[in-house]
């Protein structure tokens, strides 16, 4: 047996309502983009919800607990949240998880 440093998950999700709108496109090829240049993950999955609580949910993979929380202290991540307005009124809701498998 071996062991596997675990990674970290952040998921971002955006619940659905009778009043939400969502640009995917604006959010696949703008947003996303500049998350990625900001955050830096090892990965990304992006969700486009079908069924479900979310109509979209995006999840950045990072190394350790200490690579997320730099990708959440750079300095350009009022950048990113202000950015949220552009493509959708949803609030979003955030999970850190820890992949242990």
């Amino acid at each position: 047996m071996y062991y596997v440093r675990p990674m970290i998950k952040l998921t971002v999700s955006y619940p659905k309502g009778d009043d939400v709108s969502f640009d995917h496109d604006y959010y696949a090829n703008t947003h996303i983009p500049l998350c990625k240049e900001v955050f830096a993950p090892s990965r990304i999955e992006l969700e486009r919800g079908i069924d479900g609580p979310s109509v979209a949910a995006v999840s950045f993979y990072f190394e350790s607990s200490e690579a997320m929380q730099t990708a959440m202290a750079n300095p350009r991540m009022g950048e990113v949240m202000g950015d949220v307005p552009n493509y959708t009124n949803s609030r979003p809701a955030m999970q850190v998880s820890q992949i242990v498998d």
